[in-house]
């Protein structure tokens, strides 16, 4: 980590565990730390591929640090101070990313694998040269908020799944919920990326029928529930 968030230097696998933490209590979205939902041992053992045992080891280490809020049962939360790594570790990966795609080419589906790897290991100065060289972006190639670097978050509005819409309804991609490479690939091939406007035609029992310009798609749900589209009233509402 280069900002001094916390005193005592944490371990790549710790700061993973917060991150984690972060975004299950999001609901793999963004938010203030008073929003976040308790995260049960069992959700973090099924993200990071553990043992719940294991999972418990590491939040007491986490709790002793005072980075995590943790009670066996009841799930656990960040701290303030686990709550201000955890945005930098995603400040890393989202800057990242966002690099990789629009300086060195790489797919939109690409970039998260390449910023897992990386994301511990930039210094605060090669994170500033990122931003400076990007413009200082609000949002990654996948429509996730970036923290600033101060750690805050940007201005943000309200979205909803594609899948929980009414027929009818239009709207912009505002966010694109998934790191699966094949379906990351589909939707860029469709035309569904942030920035993209659609109409939504018709909810059905096999999925959300769209148009996208003048194309027309059967979208199955397990797609339509990883887009999070800002419609168009509330567009209206947040010139």
């Amino acid at each position: 980590m280069s900002r001094n968030t916390h005193r005592t230097p944490l371990s790549e696998a710790q700061e993973d565990y917060l991150k984690q933490v972060l975004l299950l209590g999001s609901g793999e979205g963004m938010g203030r730390l008073e929003d976040t939902l308790p995260v049960s041992t069992q959700s973090l053992a099924d993200r990071m591929q553990v043992k719940p045992a294991s999972v418990t080891g590491m939040l007491k280490k986490l709790a002793e640090l005072g980075l995590v809020e943790y009670e066996a049962y009841r799930g656990v939360r960040l701290t303030e101070a686990g709550y201000k790594v955890a945005l930098e570790v995603l400040r890393h990966h989202r800057l990242i990313e966002a690099y990789l795609h629009q300086a060195l080419g790489y797919g939109w589906e690409e970039v998260h694998a390449e910023a897992e790897k990386l994301e511990h290991h930039i210094s605060e100065a090669f994170e500033q040269r990122i931003a400076e060289w990007l413009g200082h972006p609000s949002h990654d190639p996948h429509g996730d908020v970036i923290p600033s670097a101060a750690l805050e978050l940007p201005p943000t509005t309200p979205n909803r799944r594609l899948a929980a819409l009414q027929s009818g309804q239009c709207g912009t991609v505002a966010r694109v919920a998934t790191q699966d490479q094949d379906a990351l690939n589909l939707l860029a091939q469709l035309g569904l990326k942030p920035g993209a406007t659609l109409h939504l035609l018709e909810q059905g029992a096999e999925g959300s029928r769209i148009q996208v310009g003048g194309q027309r798609y059967l979208l199955p749900t397990s797609l339509a529930q990883v887009l999070w589209i800002q419609i168009e009233e509330d567009q209206d509402a947040n010139p």
